[in-house]
């Protein structure tokens, strides 16, 4: 937990994480080590219960019962006159292993950006019934792919039938291929293109080719009254990871963290790697040859937020110069995600 100076009963930071499908485990550490510390719950971030605390407690760390395992639970935790809210940030859905909230991240000036607004996640062709229902509970109203014109035919988004979810398509390119042409070309022993360098690269054209769509992003997530919004690609890492870091290093999250952030989707995705290593071993294709282009490259995002710093300084100066997006719009892009 990355400390910052303190008032007196200040939440220096809090987490909370899934023990099984019926207990979560709330851990805090505050400047005053064994103060009392109450927990409330909500099924939004807007709708904490405050008059009855779930749990009390002058420990660091404390269990609460999951009354319902197919919500989303909120929690604030309250030492003294310092509250923090505080989620899972993973969503475990039958239909995608990476989908997960950008909120909770402190800012260099000490406020965290909000929970409950913005999402990231790999492809949703295979949400179920349960997987839209708690999409729903949670509010979201808008989904964003980037993924290119053959994936979204090849395995389209299921979302709601009634329309609630509003699909916008912005096909992002990450490299010389697709993803569907790329496990095509795995599939023949065609392995060749995959540099050393493809993936940096690929992230590299991501920032420089496809600013429009990073500039239509931040035009939707400042537009909070539309409700929250997920936006994802095929793995959630590549194209995903590139429009997180964006807006995260813009609203002034750490570089470090923004990193971690990233690296998240190499534990999110380690289990669907089995199968992926067995498809391209029966096709006569070395799993470790193309393991990069299976994970999130911790070199990619590091190329990403250098490439930034080098040519525009900072990711606010990044969309000054090379999209149309103003002070005015990076102003209320932390109006909505920071509190």
């Amino acid at each position: 937990m990355e400390k910052k100076k303190t008032n007196t009963n200040e939440i220096v930071d809090a987490a909370v994480d899934r023990i099984d499908e019926h207990a979560f485990r709330i851990c805090w550490e505050s400047a005053l080590p064994g103060g009392r510390t109450a927990i409330y719950r909500g099924m939004s971030p807007d709708a904490i219960d405050r008059n009855t605390p779930v749990a009390v407690s002058d420990h660091g760390c404390v269990d609460i019962e999951a009354v319902d395992k197919n919500v989303r639970h909120y929690f604030e935790v309250v030492v003294g006159e310092s509250r923090m809210l505080i989620a899972e940030r993973r969503m475990k859905l039958d239909g995608a292993v990476n989908f997960r909230d950008i909120g909770g991240y402190a800012a260099r000036d000490g406020r965290r950006v909000k929970w409950g607004r913005v999402f990231r996640a790999d492809g949703l062709a295979g949400l179920s019934d349960k997987d839209l229902a708690l999409m729903g509970q949670i509010g979201i109203r808008r989904v964003v792919d980037f993924r290119t014109e053959s994936e979204a035919l090849s395995a389209p988004d299921r979302l709601p039938e009634d329309g609630s979810m509003a699909y916008i398509h912005l096909p992002v390119t990450h490299g010389k291929y697709g993803f569907t042409e790329a496990v095509k070309r795995f599939k023949k022993g065609d392995s060749d293109w995959l540099t050393d360098d493809f993936m940096v690269k690929g992230y590299i054209n991501n920032l420089e080719s496809f600013s429009k769509t990073w500039e239509t992003v931040v035009l939707e997530v400042i537009d909070a009254d539309k409700g929250p919004l997920v936006f994802h690609c095929t793995g959630g890492k590549d194209r995903t990871g590139t429009c997180a870091a964006l807006l995260l290093l813009a609203v002034g999250v750490p570089e470090e963290t923004v990193v971690d952030d990233h690296q998240l989707s190499n534990i999110y995705i380690a289990r669907l790697l089995p199968d992926l290593y067995k498809m391209l071993s029966d096709h006569g294709i070395d799993p470790e040859r193309v393991f990069p282009y299976l994970t999130a490259p911790r070199d990619c995002i590091e190329a990403v937020i250098d490439h930034i710093s080098n040519k525009y300084g900072s990711a606010r100066e990044y969309f000054l110069r090379k999209t149309l997006v103003t002070e005015h719009h990076l102003e209320r892009l932390e109006e909505v995600l920071l509190e």
